[in-house]
C-alpha cells in the first residue's frame, strides 16, 4: 500500500515519506479499512513535529481520524462486514504506530463507527477528534438541556462541531470568535449569540445575554489564556471543559474563586477518555447526524503525496475546520 510516514520528529517536508509498505491484515477483533480520507488535527502535527511527545515507535504513520470502506473483517467482528463505510478515531494513539496517512488501516472494531451514506468520506474524516472531543466536553457530565453553554472558539475544528451539538442537545450557546468571517461559522452552526473577542467585552455581552446568571458549561479551546475572561462569567454549579490551553500551557489556578461558585474543572483528551464515555459519544454522534443536515468544515484537501503540505496548513493556525488527506489520490 501507499503510506506516509516518519522515523524522526521535526518539519513535516524533512521527515515525511511517502512510499510504499505491506497493506496489513485484521487481526482478531479488527476491520481493516480502504480509506479514503484522513483528518489531520494539531496534535498529530505536534506529535510529528516533536512538540506534543518524544518519537514512540521506530516508524510512525501520521494522523488519527479518517474514513473509508471495510474491506476485510477480522475473527470475532460482527458488527461490521465488508462493503460497509465507517468513520474511526485513534488511529495513531493509545500504543498503535500506525495511523491514516495512507490506502489501509488496521485497527479495533469499537473504534470504528457507521458512516450515513449521505456523509462524505471527507466529511468522515472530521468526525474523530474533533466531533468526539466536542461531545464529549460537552456531555460528560450528562444531559445539558437548559443550560447556557459557551463556546470559545466557535468556528473551529472542536467548537464548530460544539455549538451544533449544544443546540441538539437543547441548550442556549454563546459562541466567541475572533473575526467577522468566523462570526458567521458560529451563526451557520446554529449559535444564539456570537462575540468577537478581539472587539467586544465577552463578559459584559455573556452576562447581559443570560440575565447575570452566568453559563453553566464553557467548552475551552484555551483555558490557560482564557481563565481570566472565563472566571467572571461562570454561573454558580457550572463546569469549564478543557480540551487545550496553548496560550498558557501552566495557568496558575484561583482555587479559592472556582471554590467559591463550586465550579467544576474538567479537563480531556480523547484518548485517554474511559471506554463507556467513547461507546456513549460515537451512539449519541449517530443520532445527531441522522437526525438532520450538519455542517462539516473542511479547511482544505490534499492527496496523499502531499500529506507534508496538509501538516504545513494545520501548522499555519488559521483554518477553518479540518484539513483532510485524500488517501486514494
Amino acid at each position: 500500500m501507499r503510506a506516509v510516514w516518519y522515523e524522526r520528529t521535526g518539519a513535516a517536508p524533512t521527515v515525511l515519506t511517502v512510499g510504499e509498505m505491506p497493506t496489513p491484515d485484521a487481526d482478531t477483533g479488527e476491520v481493516r479499512v480502504r480509506l479514503e480520507a484522513s483528518g489531520v488535527n494539531p496534535a498529530d502535527v505536534g506529535r510529528r513535529g516533536g512538540t506534543y511527545r518524544a518519537l514512540e515507535f521506530p516508524r510512525v504513520i501520521p494522523n488519527s481520524d479518517g474514513a473509508g470502506i471495510v474491506d476485510q473483517v477480522g475473527d470475532g467482528v460482527t458488527k461490521f462486514a465488508v462493503g460497509d463505510r465507517v468513520w474511526l478515531f485513534n488511529g495513531q494513539r493509545n500504543g498503535r504506530a500506525f495511523g491514516t496517512a495512507a490506502e489501509y488501516i488496521t485497527i479495533a472494531d469499537y473504534l470504528v463507527t457507521p458512516l450515513p451514506e449521505d456523509v462524505s468520506f471527507a466529511a468522515g474524516a472530521t468526525l474523530g477528534i474533533p466531533c468526539m472531543t466536542a461531545w464529549c466536553a460537552l456531555f460528560a457530565d450528562g444531559p445539558i438541556e437548559g443550560q447556557t453553554v459557551l463556546v470559545t472558539g466557535g468556528a473551529g475544528a472542536v467548537g464548530h462541531y460544539a455549538v451544533q451539538l449544544a443546540k441538539w442537545g437543547g441548550a442556549r450557546v454563546i459562541a466567541t470568535v475572533s473575526s467577522p468571517a468566523k462570526d458567521m461559522e458560529a451563526r451557520l452552526g446554529g449559535a444564539d449569540l456570537v462575540i468577537n473577542y478581539r472587539t467586544e467585552d465577552v463578559v459584559a455581552r455573556a452576562m447581559a445575554f443570560t440575565e447575570h446568571r452566568g453559563v453553566d458549561r464553557v467548552v475551552d479551546v484555551d483555558f490557560g489564556g482564557n481563565l481570566a475572561t472565563t472566571l467572571k462569567l461562570m454561573a454558580v454549579n457550572s463546569t469549564i471543559a478543557i480540551y487545550a490551553t496553548n496560550g498558557n500551557r501552566t495557568p496558575t489556578l484561583p482555587v479559592r474563586e472556582l471554590m467559591e461558585k463550586c465550579i467544576t474543572v474538567r479537563s480531556l483528551v480523547l484518548f485517554a477518555l474511559p471506554p463507556p464515555l467513547l461507546a456513549a459519544a460515537q451512539q449519541d454522534i449517530s443520532r445527531w447526524l441522522a437526525a438532520g443536515t450538519r455542517v462539516h468544515n473542511i479547511a482544505g484537501q490534499f492527496p496523499l503525496a502531499e500529506t507534508a503540505q496538509a501538516h504545513l496548513a494545520v501548522e499555519k493556525g488559521d483554518k477553518m475546520g479540518t484539513v483532510i488527506v485524500d488517501c486514494a489520490r
